[in-house]
């Protein structure tokens, strides 16, 4: 659409011209119930914007995607919609020094989670709306400037239908007219404002705190899911990672939380992880546990629900002026999530999850063709959209954890502190940020940003080390390679194996620069058999090892003790496979010698999901059936010695499901499934049986019917995803086609059940029965990228790319149509060239195993 995508330079242009003084939101939701006579279901969005002009000219526009605007008046005078609108924008001229424009119009409801989400509940009927606007999506409910650096108060008032409850920013109520008004908010941007809708299940708490001066802090607390989920919803833990969290985050920022009260709304369909909306965080609510889960998932929800909160400082009180600067909000979250996490909640481990989990999204994102520096340059709002990437959160993080390293802890907190009070309620660059952070830490903060921020890439550190006739240590030097060389705070840990145990017996941090750095203080230290560069993970880099400390990990990975250099071991084999410098049969036997022996149930996850990729994408073809063979051995034998009851068995189980391909494995599902079989201490709840139905589907032991008799077992909005999927996922030529007509073909499907569609439509073992998918993909993703949202674009571009298709002839049909479409979407060649890159990488590492064969 015309003026959709706003440019750099057309908000750096509106911020010179005009300053935004607030708004006011008038929503009329009842149209979100009952039957609807329209093509495309609508409410109407009244909003009044109150503005100045601060520079120089008398035209600019105002940003609103609705199918239709029934009235335009600026400063009393009527514009014609039909001349004014043009599907996108509403052009604006004759601007006065002070401007008040009023836009009466009809918004849709969405099915792709961006804009005002309608959600139907197919267990009871009822509906539910939510608010998801980041980027730019707030023009979808009401008329905006929509950049982020024309903050501005914002008053919200809501007519809903009978019996619901309406939640936004600000405190609200309902009066006696039946319309639910709100306080006016502070200046805040757009993109995180937030209007939450429906019958929700709602449960209510409170913070309190003294804070320095002696005055009282009470923040009401409030969280929320569907009535369906209420039965599983666990608010407590919710509300005592919260507090645990403002506990933190008012011991170390010195700033009291500026927004008031703060709802928590666990909704459906939801696309992210949660939004920082202030006082009005919005989650997906599958952090919701409908049944057992490993601590793993209670630790992942704590750390989204404290990434969100300090996102009340890095991002809603100080916010960045255009999304160039989005890690100024992004990594810092990032890296206080899990900094909070380790220091204020029971998950004490967190750093382990971060070194395995987090970083291994980062080093992925920081390989591919699309790489950019940490301080990206984001041209328009569909570069902007694509950035939500593992630079800009984990690695990001990262490399702030690098930094704490460098200036030390207090120095960044301090910095931190001054930043908020500085700049409260404004925007800011990075030259901002490194002004304070000079101030406190007393470094050269710009040599650091320009080797850490402002360039891509990752280095690799590998370990060089001579010894003496008696085997002790005559230099360790670390080499770095890269296309750019950075000043890394780093540690070596050496370890030796006694008692069984692989321990550390020395560990030096030093200064590393440049090509080659001797770490000195290992000198005359005896022989180890492990060299662990980046010990404790201070900095972001890829670690190699000398070949002795290789062959150790081989034998002795599970003999580590200390779980974060354990994990960074498992990732940095990973890396290895990845760089078809192991084979992946190397890797699955590292897997099956000693994830049983891995005692962090997070990186177990993390371990089953690198074995199972290893076979699927980077295994020699001739191999793939044995390896999988293999895995799923390793899996049965591993949960059936697991201790019954345990987080370990129930993580096992789900592997097995995941690797099941034998007569003998779908047996024992289905007598898992009907109660015929039984293991020890295993509780098949709902959520564990579509796991074990997914592998019968996949291989044709679950046709529709029995799919149809596990949603009447379920017969939720969450079950019916997972039927959605299955469905999808049997082999038959009829079922992809089908499948493939109701992703491409139609736009009728939400944003949830397209991803449960192309989730059960790809699948390894059908790698023949979607070959001719290849050829259709190339023809239609130009076309649907301009048809489609670009949270739906993203999704069937990334998901339907042929990757499983893994030979020559596919690389060479991506790389011709990319030849062909150089004038395509930069944000569509960005996606496609990605899927190329991991295609390519996937083929060096079949290259690499088929050697080893």
């Amino acid at each position: 659409m015309p003026g959709e995508n706003l440019s750099r330079d057309e908000a750096h242009e509106r911020a010179a011209l005009l300053s935004v003084d607030g708004y006011e939101v008038v929503l009329d939701l009842r149209s979100a119930v009952g039957d609807s006579a329209e093509t495309v279901r609508t409410f109407r969005s009244e909003t009044t914007i109150r503005f100045r002009r601060t520079g120089e000219g008398t035209s600019t526009f105002v940003d609103l995607i609705a199918p239709s605007v029934t009235a335009v008046t600026l400063n009393g005078r009527s514009l014609d919609p039909a001349v004014v609108f043009d599907g996108s924008r509403i052009a604006l001229d004759g601007l006065a020094d002070e401007n008040v424009l009023v836009v009466d119009a009809r918004c849709a409801y969405s099915r792709t989670g961006e804009g005002m989400h309608r959600f139907v509940d197919p267990e009871d009927g009822e509906v539910y709306l939510y608010t998801q606007y980041e980027p730019a999506d707030a023009r979808r409910v009401y008329a905006t400037f929509e950049q982020p650096d024309l903050k501005a108060p914002h008053r919200f008032s809501v007519t809903a239908p009978e019996g619901w409850t309406v939640w936004s920013n600000g405190a609200g109520e309902r009066d006696a007219e039946g319309v639910w008004r709100f306080a006016e908010t502070a200046p805040i941007s757009t993109y995180i404002t937030c209007v939450v809708a429906g019958p929700y299940h709602y449960v209510t708490d409170r913070y309190t705190r003294t804070l320095a001066d002696g005055t009282e802090l009470e923040i009401p607390l409030g969280a929320m899911c569907r009535k369906g989920l209420a039965k599983h919803f666990d608010a407590d833990d919710v509300f005592l990672v919260t507090k645990q969290g403002f506990d933190f985050f008012h011991d170390n920022f010195d700033y009291p939380y500026p927004f008031g009260k703060y709802d928590q709304a666990f909704v459906p369909e939801y696309n992210l992880g949660a939004m920082e909306n202030p006082g009005m965080v919005t989650f997906r609510e599958e952090y919701i546990y409908r049944g057992k889960v490993t601590q793993a998932a209670y630790e992942r929800r704590a750390n989204v629900i404290l990434h969100e909160m300090a996102h009340m400082w890095f991002g809603d009180l100080v916010t960045m002026v255009w999304w160039d600067d989005l890690w100024l909000k992004e990594s810092f979250a990032d890296f206080m999530g899990s900094f909070s996490l380790a220091e204020a909640t029971r998950f004490t481990n967190s750093w382990v999850t971060f070194a395995n989990n987090r970083k291994a999204w980062a080093y992925r994102a920081d390989q591919l063709p699309s790489t950019h520096p940490i301080t990206a340059d984001i041209r328009d709002l569909e570069d902007a959209k694509l950035n939500f990437d593992g630079i800009t959160y984990a690695k990001g993080a990262s490399v702030l954890k690098q930094l704490v390293a460098y200036a030390g802890r207090d120095a960044f907190l301090e910095g931190a502190r001054r930043y908020f009070k500085r700049h409260a309620y404004g925007n800011t660059r990075l030259a901002d940020l490194l002004t304070i952070l000079e101030e406190t830490s007393g470094r050269d903060m710009k040599a650091w940003a320009k080797s850490w921020l402002q360039t891509s890439g990752v280095n690799t550190l590998t370990p060089a080390v001579t010894y003496d006739a008696e085997g002790r240590i005559t230099e360790l030097a670390v080499l770095q390679e890269g296309d750019e060389l950075r000043p890394h705070r780093a540690a070596v840990g050496l370890y030796r194996l006694s008692g069984g145990e692989l321990v550390r017996y020395a560990r030096a941090e030093a200064d590393i620069t440049g090509a080659r750095t001797v770490v000195a203080d290992l000198a005359g230290e005896e022989k180890p058999d492990l060299v662990l560069v980046n010990d404790d993970d201070l900095t972001y880099c890829k670690v190699r090892f000398d070949e002795g400390s290789l062959a150790t990990l081989r034998a002795h990975l599970g003999d580590i003790t200390d779980p974060l250099a354990r994990a960074l071991c498992w990732s940095a084999l990973w890396n290895l496979t990845r760089d078809a410098l192991m084979p992946a049969r190397d890797f699955v036997s590292v897997v099956l010698a000693f994830a049983g022996r891995e005692t962090d149930i997070g990186v177990l996850q993390m371990v089953h999901a690198w074995g199972k990729s290893a076979v699927t994408h980077y295994a020699a073809p001739a191999w793939r059936e044995e390896g999988g063979r293999l895995l799923a051995e390793g899996a049965l034998r591993e949960l059936r010695v697991a201790e019954p009851g345990s987080e370990h068995q129930l993580t096992w189980a789900r592997f097995f499901a995941a690797t099941a391909s034998s007569e003998a494995d779908f047996q024992l599902l289905e007598g898992l499934l009907d109660g015929t079989a039984k293991i020890d201490g295993l509780d098949v709840d709902q959520e564990l049986r579509w796991s074990l139905l997914t592998p019968l589907a996949v291989h044709g032991r679950a046709d529709e019917t029995r799919i149809g008799e596990e949603l009447t077992r379920d017969d939720t909005a969450t079950g019916k995803r997972h039927q959605v999927r299955l469905l999808a996922s049997r082999p038959s030529a009829a079922v992809k086609a089908q499948a493939w007509a109701q992703v491409v073909e139609s736009d009728t499907l939400s944003n949830a059940l397209v991803e449960a569609t192309i989730a059960g439509f790809v699948q390894p073992s059908q790698r023949e029965l979607i070959a001719p998918y290849a050829e259709k993909y190339f023809a239609v993703i130009e076309r649907l990228w301009a048809e489609r949202s670009i949270q739906i674009g993203m999704d069937i571009v990334r998901g339907l790319f042929p990757g499983l298709q893994d030979d020559e002839a596919t690389l060479a049909a991506t790389d011709a149509w990319l030849a062909a479409h150089e004038a395509a979407a930069p944000a569509l060649r960005r996606l496609v060239l990605e899927s190329r890159d991991d295609l390519a990488r996937a083929l060096r590492a079949q290259d690499c195993d088929r050697l080893a064969g």
